[in-house]
């Protein structure tokens, strides 16, 4: 069915887009349901009906890779002398001479804070015992950074030199950001081999897309005047870019290198995966799988401090133009030399600090002591958030209601009874005028009376079509009912929709918890002062590190993947809510003051539609965020599309590995596309 037909009719043209969508999406959700007993295929896709499409992309992939693996085998082994030279020089500079030098960095980019930051930040690595592991990690960034910012900048010089180019160097930025990290981990162990450098030229490749969007962000912000200018001057096209408009977009270009190194030193724990180095990622993987949650907790708390100092230092050089004495520089410097020459003898090894070990022996200790005295109450909201709220989203109430959980089992009268209660609401709703709202409760209750992981196919392709016309017209619309045909038909419906529903849970989750933060920091200072630094803190962590607490207290399973995910994608929905809050034009808000408006009339008619749009673009993040975590969360219980790239990785099945990345990316891109078309209808209604 197009969805396009409805408005041939003269009834649709008195219907509104939403409302067509919302009655096409609920009449083929019905029929799925009464033809289920007569046709089970309109219901599931036969299994005997899907393509061999992994097969398929397997072998092809296996032949080229194949075709550039000696190409592939002698860049390995170039790589390999950089990273064991910066290896040899870290793991061989005596760690005073590492501390002063990161202080006297800090003291130069910001001063004494900054200072402060680095020497605290080192010395708590250099007490955790994980000194050497740490040099190992900062020599994977330190060689992996410069080669994702030459190729980062490099695209990102392309795609503004060579203007038809960009439009197909965005889309592959698009592919590259939202293929999670483990599906493009297989075809690199098989190009590269298991080791360390394999490690480094994942996170080269993880790191490079930032750097390549902020180049070509920072070039295309230039100012004509200046573009001009160097015209005028004579200059060579050569002269125009590096001496002229380069300088001109640092600022940008510097924010790229921030996120450069932070999307590298997220990529140490996946890396160490399939690198065996013996680095901090490694570290954390180890003490994770011994179920050691104190020792795993440490070496997380380092990476985290690596995060918030290489943050912070790369945030201020990015931002910040003054920079401070250069005496306190060489002083400090020479401080550590000195302190090292002196007590060269008697100074210990950096390995055989052990001050945070008590620490660790502390967090397990308090830890099995509080599960043990909570456990039934831990037990408990594990459950009851399982068995009433996820589980019934998963395969639905008329499967998941049952004595053993509800205490009684969910009857066909039940469902009638749901349905009926929700035409009453809907008929209600269509009587005060909200008749796209009363067809989205029938279609609510349809989908939590059936669940997630059990909708008709054809329900899903037309439903989330129907929701492409809406957000961004027929475009979007046939790109989203291609792209879920090809999910469909490459035998990954099931997982796919297992992924949907525990993502689409946590971004719901998200959007609710992060969107009341953000409404309470944006009235309240005080309250922004306390969650802006949590905020911080949360932005930096790899997203390994969010697996440690809620394994610590829940352990493995699905809900322990749920929190964790949301954990990690609540941050920018806090922070977008917030922002559009708080940034409503004076203007506006004088003139809602001056007509005697309270604050809770300006919050809601004022406030809250100016921030829609930008709200909007926080749950876009929120959205990827959660997919990107999706992949992390599937070693501590998660099925679906997650489960499958990472069990690829392990059997080295490159087909199902990229056939499983590709069907999630395709999923985030939807969504993100969805989400911006909204965003961007509301834009144009605001007149921004």
């Amino acid at each position: 069915m197009s969805i396009a037909e409805p408005l041939a009719s003269p009834m649709a043209t008195q219907l509104s887009k939403g409302t067509q969508a919302a009655l096409i999406t609920l009449l083929v959700g019905a029929l799925c349901l009464a033809l289920e007993p007569l046709v089970p295929w309109l219901v599931t896709w036969p299994a005997e009906w899907a393509l061999p499409a992994t097969d398929w992309v397997g072998a092809a992939l296996k032949w080229f890779l194949e075709g550039i693996k000696p190409v592939a085998r002698l860049f390995s082994e170039l790589m390999r002398y950089p990273m064991d030279w910066a290896n040899a020089a870290l793991g061989a500079t005596p760690w005073p001479i590492v501390i002063g030098l990161v202080t006297a960095l800090g003291w130069y980019i910001g001063g004494l804070p900054m200072a402060a930051l680095g020497f605290l930040g080192l010395s708590f690595v250099l007490s955790s015992g994980y000194w050497p592991q740490s040099m190992n990690t900062l020599a994977l960034v330190a060689v992996s950074v410069p080669l994702a910012l030459i190729l980062g900048g490099a695209i990102g010089i392309l795609a503004n030199e060579v203007p038809r180019v960009k439009s197909a160097v965005q889309a592959v930025l698009d592919v590259m950001q939202t293929v999670p990290t483990f599906a493009y981990l297989t075809p690199l162990l098989l190009l590269f081999g298991f080791g360390p450098v394999v490690g480094l030229i994942a996170s080269a490749i993880y790191a490079a897309p930032p750097m390549a969007r902020n180049v070509m962000l920072g070039l295309e912000r230039v100012e004509p005047e200046i573009k001009e200018a160097a015209i005028m001057s004579g200059g060579t096209r050569f002269q125009q870019l590096f001496q002229v408009e380069i300088p001109s977009a640092t600022t940008q270009i510097m924010i790229g290198v921030n996120q450069c190194l932070m999307a590298a030193l997220s990529m140490v724990i996946i890396a160490a995966v399939i690198g065996g180095f013996n680095d901090i990622g490694w570290e954390v993987l180890l003490t994770m799988r011994k179920a050691q949650f104190g020792e795993s907790l440490l070496a997380g708390m380092v990476i985290v401090v690596f995060a918030v100092v290489i943050d912070r230092m790369s945030g201020a050089l990015a931002t910040e133009r003054k920079r401070h004495d250069r005496r306190v520089v060489w002083a400090l410097v020479a401080f550590g030399v000195v302190f090292t020459a002196l007590f060269w003898s008697s100074m210990p090894n950096a390995s055989e600090f052990t001050l945070m070990d008590p620490v660790a022996a502390a967090v397990d200790s308090g830890l099995t002591s509080f599960t043990q005295n909570n456990g039934p109450w831990l037990d408990a909201l594990k459950n009851n958030a399982m068995f009433y709220v996820l589980l019934p989203l998963r395969i639905g109430l008329d499967q998941a209601v049952l004595p053993f959980t509800w205490g009684f089992a969910w009857t066909p009268t039940m469902s009638y009874g749901l349905f009926a209660a929700g035409a009453v609401i809907a008929l209600l709703m269509a009587w005060r005028g909200h008749v796209t709202g009363g067809l989205m409760v029938m279609i609510g209750i349809g989908m939590l009376e059936t669940g997630i992981a059990n909708l008709p196919w054809p329900f899903v392709l037309v439903g989330a079509s129907a929701l492409g016309w809406v957000a961004g017209g027929r475009k979007l619309a046939l790109m989203t009912l291609i792209l879920l045909s090809t999910i469909l038909v490459s035998g990954l419906w099931e997982r796919a929709l297992l992924s949907l529903y525990l993502s689409g849970a946590a971004v719901f989750a998200c959007a609710v918890v992060g969107g009341a933060v953000g409404l309470l920091s944006a009235v309240s200072d005080t309250a922004w002062k306390i969650v802006r630094p949590i905020c911080d803190m949360l932005q930096t962590i790899p997203l390994f590190v969010f697996l440690i607490p809620v394994l610590m207290v829940f352990q493995i399973g699905e809900f322990s993947a749920f929190l964790a995910i949301c954990a990690y994608a609540v941050v920018p929905m806090i922070r977008y809510t917030r922002h559009g809050l708080v940034n409503t034009p004076d203007e506006m808000m004088e003139a809602a003051i001056a007509s005697g408006a309270t604050e809770w009339q300006i919050l809601r008619d004022i406030r809250a539609p100016y921030a829609a749009p930008t709200i909007l673009l926080g749950l876009n993040q929120t959205i990827l965020y959660a997919f990107a975590m999706l992949v992390i969360a599937a070693l501590i219980g998660t099925t679906g599309l997650g489960q499958s790239i990472y069990l690829a990785l392990g059997q080295a099945d490159v087909g199902l590995g990229i056939s499983a990345g590709a069907a999630m990316a395709i999923l985030a891109l939807i969504a993100d596309r969805m989400v911006q078309g909204f965003a961007e209808e509301r834009r144009q209604a605001l007149g921004l």
